[in-house]
This record gives C-alpha cells, structure tokens and sequence, in this order.
C-alpha cells in the first residue's frame, strides 16, 4: 500500500521526504517518529493496520508533530478511534467502496446484523457477504459447486448487492469501483469525499 501510495503521490508533483519501514506488532515508534519530526513533512502515509496507527497517533502528537496521518482501510476503523484517543482527531483514512449511507442495501443489512449480533455491522462485512452471494450467484447460474465449473461464471456477473452494482472488467477488478475518504471529526469517522462508483 505505501508503494502505491508513493507511486501515486509522486505521480501528482508530492515529494517524499523520507521512507520508514516497521512491524505489525511494532508499538513504539518515537524513533522512526523522531527521525521523520526533522523534515516537517505535510503528511504521515501510514500503511499498516489500527492496531499500530493507534499508538503512532498518540505518539505523533506526544512528540509535537502537526503533521496529519493517512491511512487506508486498516487505519480506518473504530478502534483506531479508540486506540488513538483524542489523537485520532483530524487524521484521515480511506476505505474501499461507497459509504455505507450510499450502499443500496446498507440499512437493512446493518438492521438484520444487529438483531443477530447485537451490533452494528464491521467494516468488511458488508463487501463479503456481497463476495459470497457473488460466489452463489455464479454456482447457481453453472449450476454447479465445482470451482472449474462455476469460476468462469464470476466474469460474467451482474448482481446487485448489499454495497451495490457489482460488475467486472476483463481484468476482474470492480468497474465503478468506488473509494471514499474520511476524517475523524469529533470522536467519529465522517465522509470526506468518494472517489469513483455511484449509488445505484
């Protein structure tokens, strides 16, 4: 992610100041966070998981850097809030697909899983439940469970699901794939802004 991340941000004129690598069970990082401090960069991309993204906030503002941190889906969840504290305020994580007040079939979903489970639904859940009806789907249309005979039929999907209109290109990515931005503002994640995808 932090490749793609850097191809990208070089791709629109960013410079990268400096590159720092660590582990996913990494929890203090005033080395990596001080060594950084000293180029002032505008933003801290952080590719790695809430479980880190957490303590490194907490640190980052420890340490007096004003920089924001961006993160993708793994910083971008309600423990990071959590983990982070008042040092999740203002930082920002993207997340794939629409959010879930533009998925289709969100509320309904959220309210079946709630009476289940007793809680709202996580944030992987809606795009797998929606991945195993895509399974389904393709079983049903091959009739049959055998992967040689159904996968061929996953190309071929048109469905509409829980996250919305799910159709695939000749390289098997989602078309309209959609992925939304968010910052946490006042102890929550609030959209931002999506890029790609539509309501359907």
């Amino acid at each position: 992610m932090a490749d793609e991340f850097e191809k990208a941000a070089k791709a629109k004129g960013a410079q990268i100041v400096k590159r720092e690598f660590t582990t996913n069970n990494a929890t203090d990082f005033n080395a990596i966070l001080t060594s950084i401090k000293a180029t002032q960069p505008d933003v801290i991309f952080y590719g790695g998981m809430d479980a880190q993204a957490g303590p490194l906030a907490k640190q980052m503002q420890r340490l007096g850097i004003k920089s924001k941190l961006l993160g993708g889906d793994g910083l971008q969840s309600p423990e990071f809030i959590k983990l982070a504290g008042d040092a999740a305020e203002g930082q920002y994580g993207s997340s794939c697909g629409m959010p879930p007040s533009k998925m289709p079939g969100f509320a309904a979903f959220n309210e079946k899983f709630k009476k289940k489970f007793g809680t709202d639904v996580q944030i992987y859940a809606p795009f797998e439940y929606d991945a195993v009806r895509v399974l389904v789907d393709a079983m049903k249309r091959a009739k049959s469970t055998d992967p040689k005979v159904y996968l061929p039929e996953i190309s071929k999907t048109n469905y509409t699901g829980v996250t919305g209109k799910i159709t695939f290109d000749d390289k098997g990515d989602i078309k309209n794939g959609a992925v939304t931005v968010y910052q946490v503002k006042g102890g929550k994640w609030q959209v931002v802004s999506t890029v790609g995808g539509s309501a359907q």
